[in-house]
């Protein structure tokens, strides 16, 4: 059994081993396919664990089970009698009451909190002026970051922090922006060099870039040397014979294939390499580079591929912020439009509209203050942060657009008494969980820290300090609910009259 085990071990080893290889020899978007596709199996697998784990917290909540130790809650008697740190470990927070409590979480120290000091606070006359300020602050700030955005993206928050790639990368956009990465140019397919017209092709091709070429340097070595070659065999003996011998030349020879046909030496491919001088906007002027010159590899009549490993980067940059910030705006407004009709009351839909477009104008603009590069995850925290301010504001919005109180700052009350509880231990709980991303050594890591702390900040800030005072200045009014009630309240104090017509001296009773 142990020789079967240590076989079979060896065995998963091998395999295991033998599919790192496969995956080491695939092509660089392969790899980076099936890297993405890891990710998604993973994320996959952790939200399905995530929602298996809170249906089971939840269940034992909701049949006064321990969370951690999964046994029944101890009556408050029972506990009355046991040391304080029993007590601390087993009680759940809530007082023992009936089972016909309406609302289990009226003893829980924030609904106090709420209920007893910072409804009265926040909805107190003296403070709103404040809180008006705050929110021409908070938007003028914003405003200023979204005026500041630019579609850059710096290669240094793909590598980890702590990478010698970093320090490479820093330097050379200090000191060395003023150049482009070294382009290859390769032609790949037989070309009549010693034409004039592809040499003329190729010098405009060339043209505005610094070229390490080896026809440029063999073209000024045949009219230096006083040498004709505009056949092919001319071309061609000397280059090899005379050219690629010289000390000074040797090292174009891995830049030229031949190939033997006979007795007949062919060109089948040859490389060039192009620097171009950008200025201090490098990125945009090579994505712009690349836009031009991939088309004239396909028009032109000189086959040729250029390429450099940044330009991976810079095509992944290019899809991935364009085409999700159109999609995504897209989907808002046609999520926006749609829910227009479908939701209880058209009033709460528009202040929802409001508030979810404030915080994400407020974490882009922030975001952009705080030096976040727009790529690929903060495109994505955006998209999240849309779902994550609808899911807090609605439910405060919904709760005092369709409540009965005379007036407006009793309905905002009540909307935080009821709603204020839930939201704050949501976000304070997404908010600790960012903590351990402050430890991964990768600014791709970090930038997703500072997106969610801002999508987090933000919508803690709306829903506890913007809307509850704003609410009480704009529609809707409440006070059709006071005629409704004047209404009820006249009808049962009117005096019925009852006609008796039995007895004709009794004509009537009060």
């Amino acid at each position: 059994m142990t020789g079967q085990s240590g076989h079979g071990t060896k065995g998963v080893f091998e395999l295991l081993s033998g599919w790192r290889r496969t995956r080491e020899n695939l092509p660089f978007k392969d790899r980076v396919a099936d890297a993405y596709s890891d990710v998604m199996v993973t994320y996959t697998m952790t939200s399905a664990l995530y929602f298996i784990t809170f249906v089971f917290a939840g269940q034992l909540e909701q049949n006064r089970y321990h969370s951690i130790f999964c046994c029944k809650i101890p009556s408050a008697e029972y506990l009355d009698h046991k040391p304080v740190w029993f007590q601390t470990v087993m009680s759940d927070g809530h007082q023992q009451t009936s089972h016909h409590e309406t609302n289990p979480y009226q003893h829980h120290f924030i609904q106090h909190f709420l209920r007893e000091h910072y409804n009265e606070w926040i909805t107190n006359i003296y403070v709103k002026p404040f809180v008006v300020i705050l929110y021409l602050i908070y938007a003028s700030f914003s405003f200023m970051g979204c005026l500041q955005i630019s579609d850059r993206a710096n290669i240094i928050n793909l590598l980890a922090s702590d990478s010698p790639s970093v320090s490479y990368a820093t330097v050379q956009q200090k000191y060395f922006s003023n150049y482009s990465p070294v382009i290859g140019f390769y032609v790949y397919e037989p070309l009549e060099y010693w034409n004039s017209s592809v040499q003329e092709d190729l010098r405009k091709l060339c043209s505005g870039f610094t070229a390490v070429s080896w026809v440029e340097q063999y073209y000024q070595f045949l009219k230096v040397s006083n040498i004709s070659a505009n056949n092919k065999s001319d071309f061609i003996s000397v280059l090899q014979s005379s050219f690629l011998k010289k000390p000074e030349f040797q090292h174009f020879r891995n830049d030229i294939i031949f190939s033997k046909a006979g007795d007949e030496n062919n060109i089948i491919a040859s490389r060039l390499y192009l620097v171009a001088r950008t200025s201090r906007d490098k990125q945009k002027e090579v994505v712009e580079v690349l836009e031009k010159l991939r088309p004239l590899s396909l028009s032109k009549s000189i086959r040729f591929i250029v390429f450099n490993p940044s330009f991976v980067f810079m095509d992944h940059y290019g899809l991935s912020v364009t085409v999700p910030v159109l999609i995504a705006g897209f989907g808002v407004l046609l999520v926006l439009i749609l829910t227009f009709f479908l939701v209880i009351h058209p009033l709460g839909n528009f202040w929802l509209i409001l508030s979810v477009t404030s915080i994400e104008l407020g974490v882009l603009g922030l975001m952009t203050l705080w030096n976040v590069d727009m790529d690929c995850i903060s495109i994505l925290c955006l998209i999240y942060t849309l779902n994550f301010a609808i899911d807090h504001c609605a439910p405060l919005l919904y709760t005092f657009v369709l409540a009965t109180e005379h007036t407006r700052t009793q309905c905002i009350k009540s909307s935080l008494q009821e709603h204020g509880t839930a939201i704050l231990q949501n976000v304070t709980s997404f908010l600790i969980g960012l903590v351990p991303l402050l430890f991964v050594p990768s600014n791709l890591t970090f930038t997703l820290f500072k997106c969610l702390l801002l999508t987090g900040g933000c919508t803690l800030l709306h829903c506890f300090v913007i809307l509850p005072v704003f609410l009480t200045f704009f529609p809707p009014s409440k006070k059709h609910h006071k005629k409704k009630k004047r209404a009820k309240r006249k009808e049962r104090e009117e005096i019925e009259c009852i006609e008796i017509q039995e007895n004709p001296d009794h004509v009537t009773t009060v």
